[in-house]
């Protein structure tokens, strides 16, 4: 029989109630430690599964985005009454004396417009004036404003003495305002009569021939006489007669042709 020592036996029971005792604290002590993790820090789960490519078609555009055309409805102008008829002559600042051919509509801008077709003789062109605007027309003048329009051309001219460029402007005016008297007014101050000698710029006879020229053209349709007529006519108030003044003109020339022969051959 062998012999039991009492000393060994306790020092075994001891030293594994010892291991237990520390393998314990250990697993206390971890789950003490993930608990404070848990509150205190969110964990985040990341997947390690590729991610699915989704399928696009640059083809196809979603029907959320697709632009659908804007119908446009055409608007009207406003309604205005018709001042005006067709064959009836009007007067145009701007042009002068058209006539009305047609009545027509157009789009503009969207917009449904009536516009006066007005055809222009003396320029041979044709103006679109839409008819919520035809207080920019006026109708022809009446007899009496024709005779006194008559009585301002046989009247003394108005000169002033102020700058040409100023005056220039302010006949300009009177011309494109399209008013009877005032063309009547621009024809008598720059009138020359039958005084050829005296020089005028080419600016003066310019302005004078477009008034001349429109005061004739509505003349000529009121009193329904022939471009001659009338030419003679207005003549005859600005006591301008270019018949003798040719014949004058055509003198002098043979005369000073005669003097300066004479001279040579002397």
């Amino acid at each position: 029989m062998k012999k039991i020592n009492l000393k060994n036996i306790l020092k075994k029971t001891f030293k594994k109630k010892k291991v237990k005792k520390s393998i314990k604290t250990k697993a206390v002590k971890k789950k003490a430690v993930k608990k404070v993790l848990k509150k205190n820090i969110k964990v985040v789960k990341v997947s390690t599964k590729p991610l699915k490519e989704k399928k696009v078609d640059n083809l196809r555009i979603p029907k959320n985005n697709e632009i659908k055309p804007e119908i446009k409805k055409i608007k009207k102008q406003d309604s205005a009454k018709k001042e005006y008829k067709v064959k009836d002559y009007v007067v145009y600042p701007k042009h002068g004396v058209g006539q009305i051919f047609a009545i027509s509509s157009k789009t503009i801008g969207g917009i449904e417009v009536q516009c006066y077709d007005i055809k222009f003789e003396k320029d041979k062109a044709i103006g679109l004036l839409p008819i919520n605007k035809q207080n920019n027309l006026r109708p022809l003048a009446t007899i009496n404003q024709v005779n006194k329009s008559i009585s301002i051309l046989k009247s003394k001219p108005k000169i002033k003495r102020s700058m040409w460029s100023r005056r220039a402007q302010e006949y300009e005016q009177k011309i494109t305002s399209g008013k009877i008297y005032d063309l009547a007014e621009v024809v008598r101050d720059l009138n020359k009569g039958d005084d050829i000698m005296v020089d005028q710029s080419y600016s003066e006879r310019q302005l004078f021939e477009k008034a001349y020229e429109r005061v004739l053209n509505e003349f000529q349709i009121i009193l329904n006489l022939s471009i001659e007529d009338t030419q003679k006519k207005l003549d005859k108030a600005l006591k301008r007669n270019l018949e003798t003044q040719n014949t004058v003109v055509e003198k002098k020339i043979n005369n000073t042709s005669e003097e300066e022969i004479a001279d040579i051959a002397e």
